[in-house]
């Protein structure tokens, strides 16, 4: 198992907290910094939304990780898309209420990095 690293605890020790509308996407310089203490699987797709795709042996695996995902998104009332098919479990995230990212996007991502490390 990989060791977090010291900005990926910072995130984890974070709470996501719920966005009202009415402020402004992060700027890049903080996405990419962000992006960078998540480590180099997670990305930008071309919507500009954070995205992340795990590999599983079957599809149960797959689907156990979503459920764990699930738990965590309900938990911490930030919820991803989710695409589960044999093998994989595809994560994108943004914050929909402003159509961009925020902090708490990066949170969650970094929980569920975290549960992809523990055993489920």
């Amino acid at each position: 198992m990989k060791e977090q690293t010291k900005e990926q605890e910072c995130l984890i020790n974070k709470v996501c907290v719920p966005c009202m509308g009415g402020v402004p996407p992060l700027t890049e310089d903080v996405v990419q910094r962000y992006l960078k203490e998540l480590g180099n699987k997670w990305s930008l797709n071309k919507q500009g939304h954070l995205h992340r795709e795990y590999i599983f042996t079957n599809f149960m695996d797959s689907m156990n990780f979503a459920n764990k995902i699930a738990e965590l998104a309900e938990k911490e009332a930030h919820h991803p898309d989710l695409t589960i098919a044999w093998g994989k479990c595809v994560v994108e995230m943004w914050t929909h209420k402003i159509n961009g990212l925020t902090q708490s996007d990066f949170v969650l991502a970094a929980k569920i990095e975290k549960l992809a490390h523990d055993p489920f």
